[in-house]
């Protein structure tokens, strides 16, 4: 029977980086030459200091993976673990060794159970819905919301990919710049603002408990693909479409765009983003489809939506994306996705900011509607 996991000893050399949930960490495994990264959540594994020795799930590094490329630390040898603090009765990572106990919004003994009681009977209430193909795409969606008019970003992390919300550093960084006001755990995924149990309570929860005018939804970091069709993480998590549309919301579909993605199957519009499109999203999607000043990539992309007849289904939009980029560089943050930055794949980011920059206008009409003063 193969073996599933490669566990190995080690020490922690230096702690590199801490940000909310996560550690990253230098470390020296026992029979191998040189440093490694590693990456340790205290609430999993208890307090690191420099010095200890340390249980460490190699898997990741050995098969040579991207995101996951990390060593990961399983427990601290002569450590007590974390302090016990049971929150709720609800467990995620469920029947695995390390399971975790959350409070969800949903159970009866959360303070904001009444809340998302009202919130389960109100629905969505028309608050825009971006999806996300990836989870890089989060920077510039969340500055083109703002940029369009919106005023309290909520990001809801699905369990497709990263389960630990403190893996990622891109959604730390937009907590700082305050890009992204509150997070929600849905499904497996845990250590956000708001855990929830599925996709569908995890909107009403960052709509109504979290009091955001726009929210994002997607995968961690860390997607996976399979050269196939359906075997794609992000493929799976454009469902979110459908429930937000099921919810009341208006559901914006984010297009992953690039033309320097070495995989023909990922240049122009991804094929998984037109799989999404046109055979998952059942219901009526605004696609936000970024203005480009070069013609022949506007027309590749156009073609791409036409061919696969997007626009008999879903309402297709032309947006500027470049008030998201400003946003970002104002605020300090240079996002990167599969190595690639705004410099080097500017079409992929200006697809992710056209999707905010709509959502945050669908925001500014609505609150220009209802204002008294109109």
């Amino acid at each position: 029977m193969p073996v599933m996991i490669r566990l190995r000893r080690g020490t922690i050399l230096e702690i590199l980086e801490e940000r909310p949930g996560a550690l990253e960490l230098s470390v020296e495994v026992d029979g191998e030459s040189g440093t490694a990264h590693a990456i340790a959540y205290p609430e999993l594994v208890g307090p690191l200091a420099r010095g200890d020795r340390v249980l460490l799930n190699t898997s990741a590094v050995a098969l040579g993976l991207g995101t996951g490329g990390a060593h990961f630390v399983v427990a601290v040898e002569g450590g007590h673990g974390p302090a016990w603090s049971p929150r709720g009765r609800i467990m995620k990572l469920r029947y695995a060794p390390e399971q975790v106990n959350v409070q969800a919004v949903e159970e009866p003994s959360n303070r904001d159970r009444s809340t998302y009681e009202d919130a389960e009977a109100r629905g969505l209430e028309g608050v825009p819905v971006v999806w996300l193909p990836l989870h890089s795409m989060l920077a510039a969606v969340a500055a083109g919301a703002i940029a369009g008019g919106a005023s309290r970003i909520a990001y809801v992390m699905t369990d497709g990919a990263a389960l630990p919300a403190g893996l990622s550093r891109l959604l730390a960084a937009l907590r700082r710049g305050r890009l992204v006001e509150a997070t929600v755990t849905t499904g497996q995924a845990f250590g956000g603002d708001l855990e929830a149990v599925s996709v569908f309570s995890g909107l009403l929860a960052a709509r109504h408990v979290a009091g955001a005018d726009v929210v994002v939804v997607g995968d961690g970091p860390g997607n996976t693909g399979t050269q196939t069709t359906w075997g794609a993480t992000d493929v799976e998590s454009a469902m979110s479409l459908n429930v937000a549309g099921i919810l009341g919301g208006r559901p914006v579909a984010a297009l992953r765009v690039s033309f320097v993605d070495a995989r023909a199957r990922h240049r122009g519009v991804s094929h998984h983003s037109i799989t999404a499109l046109s055979r998952v999203a059942l219901l009526p999607v605004h696609v936000a489809v970024p203005g480009l000043e070069d013609e022949a990539r506007r027309a590749t992309i156009w073609a791409a939506l036409t061919d696969a007849k997007l626009e008999e289904r879903h309402q297709l939009v032309e947006v500027d994306g470049r008030p998201a980029l400003e946003v970002l560089a104002g605020r300090g943050i240079a996002p990167e996705s599969m190595g690639r930055t705004v410099t080097h794949d500017p079409e992929f980011w200006l697809a992710a900011g056209a999707a905010g920059v709509l959502a945050g206008r669908m925001v500014a009409a609505d609150r220009a509607w209802r204002s008294p003063t109109q």
